[in-house]
């Protein structure tokens, strides 16, 4: 049963989607094992929307979840919260070269074996995400930068597919993310000044 034709599903994944980011603009490690829960809840909302590529990142999400958790606890301060990194060029590259390779490959399958709406778009969203949850939990400041872009197109997709909680969700994601680089950007000016 929904309510005001809304699933509960999309709604309590939605709910955990944006305690995770919270607790990830905080740098605190909780924002990982919260993200494992909403991305296994996301995965089986778009598996109903036939959003193949977003199943799958979903999936890929909660995977990553487990490196982000195991990454991050070596990266904790005394205080609880985590160091702040910038990002290689070289590494910036090669990860957006493997974003494209994959949109490539995801887009190809899609097209050819599945009958996914959105099929390029999809996969264009998913490699990049997928990018962006990398970036993330390697602690790097960039993360926030590829967010607010992903969230601005995932906007229009999720509001073609009809699925408007999780519109207003990537809307909220993107005000969260301008937030959460201003705060990275602050911690890491601070972290640099200390080394300096």
């Amino acid at each position: 049963m929904s309510w005001l034709g809304l699933s509960p599903l999309e709604l309590v994944s939605a709910l955990l989607s944006l305690w995770s980011v919270w607790l990830s603009m905080r740098r605190l490690l909780l924002a990982w094992p919260v993200t494992i829960v909403a991305s296994l809840l996301y995965a089986e909302f778009f598996r109903e929307l036939h959003l193949y590529s977003d199943l799958l990142l979903q999936i890929v999400f909660a995977l990553c979840g487990v490196y982000g958790w195991l990454h991050w606890q070596s990266g904790i301060r005394q205080e609880g919260s985590v160091v702040v990194l910038r990002m290689r060029p070289r590494e910036a590259w090669l990860s957006i070269l493997a974003g494209i390779a994959l949109t490539i490959a995801l887009g190809t399958f899609m097209v050819h074996f599945t009958d996914a709406t959105l099929p390029w778009l999809d996969a264009a969203l998913t490699a990049f995400s997928l990018v962006g949850t990398f970036w993330e939990a390697r602690q790097y400041i960039a993360n926030w930068t590829l967010w607010i872009a992903v969230d601005l197109v995932y906007i229009v997709e999720y509001s073609w597919k009809h699925a408007y909680v999780t519109a207003i969700l990537s809307a909220i994601f993107v005000v969260m993310a301008v937030f959460g680089l201003r705060d990275w950007r602050r911690v890491l000016a601070a972290q640099e000044e200390t080394l300096g």
